[in-house]
């Protein structure tokens, strides 16, 4: 799902089938980019810290006395509905999507969701950009930037 935004636009464009796996019964937390940039940034200005209460007899593997880390995960935290998804893309193109519904693949998960708690502490990270905005942004970059309508 991660390139599937992009695939999905060329495709219905092209008036060719998108694959859809799990019959469309899945869901996935989409980010808009903007939004990971805005993630990133807040991170650039509230740096890591050491953690003074680390103790080496005893260590923790999630802080650290010596180094400064962390991992925070950059996502919106609201999984949209992969049928949801391509209707707003549907919507915005003003075609419908030929779809090929396909069993789920080996290995893949149903559903995705960012947490984002420790990173709303963390950063006072908050993604804003809902899935229609996000669509429509992308859809206007696409078809400017290929020239198509």
């Amino acid at each position: 799902p991660d390139m599937a935004l992009f695939k999905f636009t060329r495709a219905i464009l092209k008036d060719e089938p998108i694959d859809v796996y799990g019959e469309g019964r899945m869901s996935r937390d989409f980010t808009y980019v903007d939004d990971i940039v805005t993630g990133v940034v807040a991170a650039l200005d509230r740096p890591a810290a050491i953690d003074p209460t680390w103790d080496a007899s005893a260590p923790n593997p999630a802080a650290s006395g010596v180094a400064p880390w962390r991992i925070l995960n950059l996502g919106a935290g609201r999984p949209v509905p992969l049928m949801r998804y391509i209707e707003v893309l549907e919507s915005k193109l003003g075609r419908k999507a030929t779809l090929n519904l396909m069993p789920m693949q080996d290995g893949d998960v149903a559903d995705t969701e960012a947490d984002v708690t420790d990173t709303l502490i963390a950063l006072d990270y908050g993604p804003s950009t809902p899935v229609e905005e996000g669509v429509a942004r992308f859809v206007d970059w696409y078809c400017n930037f290929y020239r198509e309508n």
